[in-house]
């Protein structure tokens, strides 16, 4: 059986798309991680099945990582799923239903979309942290990277400030803090340098996938933990190593993300990446 897919990205953080909403696809980890398989496969950070609407969104999407496991939210595959789904039915807005709650999306431009990614949780039972801590200076230190700020915008995040992004061993560090005993779930390590009020550098260590060159949840876990120590405001552009994110943490208290959106090729999986 050949699966037809697509592969898209946002700013890099690449996607295989698969659409389920016709037929279930029954995919377990091993097939995941054969398609995610740069070498084998496709190739991705996190493979992105459509499936029918649970409630009274347009699509709900399925995220997992490369390396099998599911993910409960992904800002640019929820951004590039909003552009596919929105380009098949002529509609400018959509919600995408995920398994972090439903998402609104919008066309910012063109090839460029918003998300409205919600409230973020800032309490450390809802991240989740394994002890009661005081989650704007977590007691978590590794090398260079010291006491961060931990956020869960649908998954967890420990975003930790530094004075040079480039110079941090983000492979050496990132899976050590991912599995450290304070995340339950693990968790998406980020290093943040401020380069000014209205712009920061953001590099990330996404669990389950290592380092991309953008993470959307990330990157609104970056702003809000630099909007919470006093760094930065409540609006930013956030320099990811694959482009620029626009994040802003509304008056209202959701977080709105908007950046570019591509789609790099369509095909169908060779039966050796599915049987």
């Amino acid at each position: 059986m050949r699966i037809p897919f697509v592969k898209m990205h946002g700013l890099g953080n690449d996607f295989v798309v698969l659409d389920g909403r016709k037929g279930a696809l029954s995919v377990d980890p091993e097939r995941v991680r054969r398609i995610a398989d740069r070498r084998i496969g496709v190739g991705c950070d996190q493979l992105l099945i459509l499936e029918k609407p649970q409630g009274e969104g347009d699509v709900f999407l399925r995220i997992l990582n490369a390396d099998g496991s599911e993910a409960e939210a992904c800002g640019n595959g929820t951004r590039c799923i909003a552009e596919l789904v929105m380009a098949e039915s002529g509609k400018s807005a959509i919600v995408v239903e995920t398994v972090a709650g439903p998402v609104a999306a919008s066309r910012a431009g063109e090839e460029r979309v918003g998300v409205d990614m919600g409230t973020p949780r800032l309490g450390w039972p809802e991240i989740p942290l394994a002890r009661d801590c005081d989650t704007l200076n977590v007691p978590l230190s590794l090398g260079p990277l010291v006491v961060p700020v931990c956020t869960s915008m649908g998954n967890p995040h420990a975003t930790f400030f530094v004075d040079d992004a480039e110079a941090i061993d983000l492979a050496t560090l990132g899976p050590r803090l991912e599995h450290d005993p304070l995340f339950p779930e693990r968790a998406n390590i980020g290093v943040v340098q401020i380069l000014s009020r209205d712009r920061l550098r953001f590099r990330v260590w996404e669990r389950g996938a290592g380092i991309t060159r953008a993470c959307g949840t990330g990157a609104c876990a970056a702003l809000v933990a630099a909007a919470r120590r006093g760094l930065a405001g409540r609006e930013a552009d956030v320099v990811l190593d694959g482009g620029t994110l626009t994040i802003a943490w509304r008056e209202d208290g959701h977080v709105e993300m908007t950046g570019p959106v591509a789609t790099s090729f369509a095909g169908t999986l060779d039966p050796s990446l599915w049987d």
